[in-house]
């Protein structure tokens, strides 16, 4: 009947979004009106025998007991009758006096966030949800200050990840620009595309300084393996391996053109330079025994 918001809009929890009128199924109210003519003939039924029996149980020739039956079997036929009167509410309007509380008529937001899409206008015939249909959209919102990052790893990649692991998040629409995250999903069962199984993955955006960011936008994400600041390191073509003692080394001037070697302690990699945990200080000079290191 009535739409309240649009895209773009920001809205809070309870916030009223749309209202629907309900237009009434033909079939559901001439039953609907049928149950209230039985209910109003029983109702006259069970008024006529109340009153008969209340007036033998005035004179005491019934029981207490007989009356009781009688004045419960009243009491529900109204309560019946009024029932079915309702029903008839609910099937002509979706409401009644009783319920106009809790009348499903007038559509409300369910959280604190924007409106992200509202796929109708005021006239357009809406359907709520069954087990046969995932009923008509009447808007889309989301809250924008707890972004999802959604995105695909590679099978070769999926085993040397694990949960809360951190993520770097780049938004190809806002530049010069990168989002902290964390992982908390990792697919259980990856699809096959292209030839390749993919795995899904998903991490909540830590999203400090409020940065607007549109519902949908394309981001890569870069998973932190492994994390080491302010330390030593060295471009990995500068190292050396020991076929015998299969330990790392590199060699270090100690005067013209004179080298000394010194066994090394290696941590994280990047695939480019690599920590070097002990065996060198910052001031010494590496030998460049591969020209491509330079």
């Amino acid at each position: 009947e009535e739409v309240y918001v649009e895209a773009g809009d920001d809205v809070k929890a309870g916030d009223l979004i749309a209202k629907i009128k309900v237009v009434p199924n033909v079939s559901s109210l001439n039953s609907a009106f049928n149950q209230v003519q039985s209910a109003k003939i029983d109702l006259d039924n069970q008024e006529k025998l109340f009153n008969r029996q209340k007036t033998l149980f005035d004179k005491g020739v019934i029981s207490a007991n007989d009356f009781d039956v009688a004045q419960t079997a009243y009491k529900q036929a109204q309560q019946n009758y009024r029932a079915a009167q309702q029903n008839v509410e609910i099937i002509k309007t979706g409401t009644s006096k009783s319920t106009a509380n809790l009348a499903q008529t007038m559509i409300r937001s369910t959280v604190t966030g924007m409106v992200l899409d509202v796929p109708v206008k005021a006239g357009n015939q809406v359907i709520e949800s069954n087990n046969f249909n995932e009923g008509t959209t009447i808007a889309s919102l989301a809250d924008v200050g707890n972004m999802i990052f959604e995105g695909k790893l590679d099978e070769s990649e999926v085993g040397k990840i694990k949960l809360n692991l951190p993520l770097e998040i780049t938004i190809g629409a806002i530049e010069n620009k990168k989002f902290n995250a964390v992982l908390d999903y990792i697919a259980p069962k990856g699809t096959e595309e292209d030839g390749a199984v993919q795995f899904p993955i998903k991490g909540t955006l830590n999203n400090k300084d409020n940065t607007f960011i549109r519902a949908g936008l394309s981001a890569n994400a870069s998973i932190i393996l492994e994390k080491a600041e302010k330390v030593l390191a060295v471009k990995e073509s500068l190292i050396q391996f020991d076929e015998k003692t299969k330990k790392s080394f590199v060699e270090i001037e100690t005067g013209n053109q004179k080298f000394e070697k010194r066994t090394i302690t290696l941590g994280v990699s990047d695939g480019i330079y690599v920590e070097i945990k002990s065996g060198i200080s910052k001031d010494d000079k590496i030998k460049v025994w591969n020209t491509g290191a330079q």
